[in-house]
C-alpha cells in the first residue's frame, strides 16, 4: 500500500517530513502482545499464525525497562478479537509493576467507557482505542471528556486504504483518511497507525503511507507493522513521525533495543 488512501497513485517519497508536532519528540516502543497471558506476534493479523515468544509478560517487560525503555506498547489480542481476556489482565497487571519509570500504552477490546476508565485505574499511561473509533465515535468523546487527549489515543489499522475492525478480521467502510480526518476534528492528537499487510512479517515499515497520513490529518502518527531493522527506525524518525512500533524484530535479534532508542528525540518539556 503506497498511499493511505488506497489509490493508485504513490505517496509522497519516504522521507517526506510529518507537520512539526511542537517538540513533541520520536519515541521508540517495544511491543508486548499478549495473548491467553503469554507474549506472543502475529503474522498481519492472522491468529492461526502466532509465535510464542514467552509465557512471562512481566520478564518480557522488565528486558524492555533494562535496556531503557521509557515507554512499551501492549495489545491485548484476545480483547481485540472479542474473545476473554481475563489472563491478559492480569499479565497486564504484572507489566505495569515492572518499573515506575516505564510508561505503558495499552490497546486491544477497549469498547466502553468502563474498560478505559479501569486500563487508566491500574497505571496504563495512554490507551489505544481500535474499533470502538470506527463503531462507537461517541466513546472517544466521552474518554477525551473525561481523560484528556493525553492519555487517549486511536488506533487506526488499514489495509489496501481501508480500516480494519475487531482484530483485523472485517473491512470497515471508512477509509484511514476519512477515519483520521473525523478523529481530528473530535479532538484526538496522537494515533497508531498499522499497515496490516506488513504487521508481523518484517517487510518494512509502510513510512510513505504513515507520513501522507500525518501530513493530511495534522495529527502525531506512531507508525507500526513490519519493522525489519534499524534502518526503519532512522526512516520513521527522518520522516518526524511521532514513534515507531517495534514487535517481531526484537524477538528474533534483528533489532537491538539499546541501540534503536538511541534514535529517540526526546519530548521537550
Amino acid at each position: 500500500m503506497d498511499s493511505i488512501a488506497g489509490n493508485p497513485h504513490p505517496g509522497p517519497p519516504p522521507f517526506e517530513k510529518a507537520p512539526s508536532r511542537g517538540g513533541e519528540g520520536f519515541i521508540v516502543f517495544p511491543a508486548i502482545d499478549l495473548r491467553g497471558g503469554k507474549v506472543v506476534r502475529l503474522a498481519q493479523g492472522d491468529l492461526a499464525r502466532a509465535t510464542v515468544y514467552g509465557n512471562d509478560p512481566a520478564a518480557t517487560a522488565q528486558r524492555w525497562n533494562d535496556a531503557g525503555a521509557g515507554w512499551i506498547h501492549v495489545v491485548n489480542l484476545d480483547g481485540a478479537f472479542g474473545e476473554s481476556a481475563e489472563a491478559n489482565w492480569k499479565a497486564l497487571e504484572s507489566v505495569v509493576r515492572v518499573g515506575k519509570r516505564t510508561r505503558i500504552q495499552f490497546g486491544g477490546g477497549l469498547r466502553t467507557l468502563e474498560t478505559i476508565r479501569h486500563a487508566i485505574e491500574i497505571g496504563i499511561t495512554r490507551v489505544v482505542i481500535g474499533t470502538a473509533a470506527v463503531e462507537t465515535p461517541k466513546l472517544v468523546d466521552d474518554a477525551l471528556a473525561e481523560f484528556g487527549p493525553e492519555r487517549i489515543a486511536v488506533g487506526v489499522d488499514a489495509r489496501e486504504g481501508r480500516v480494519r475492525v475487531k482484530g483485523w478480521a472485517e473491512e470497515s467502510s471508512v477509509t484511514a483518511m476519512e477515519l483520521a480526518q473525523r478523529l481530528k476534528g473530535q479532538g484526538v492528537k496522537t494515533i497508531v497507525f498499522t499497515d496490516v499487510a506488513r504487521d508481523g512479517i518484517g517487510v518494512g515499515v509502510n513510512v510513505s503511507a504513515t507520513a501522507e497520513l500525518a501530513q493530511r490529518s495534522g495529527l502525531s502518527v506512531i507508525a507500526s507493522g513490519g519493522v525489519a531493522g534499524i534502518d526503519d527506525v532512522r526512516r520513521a524518525r527522518e520522516a518526524e513521525l511521532a514513534g515507531v512500533i517495534i514487535g517481531r524484530a526484537l524477538y528474533e535479534g534483528k533489532i537491538d533495543l539499546a541501540e534503536a532508542l538511541r534514535e529517540q528525540i526526546m519530548p521537550q518539556v
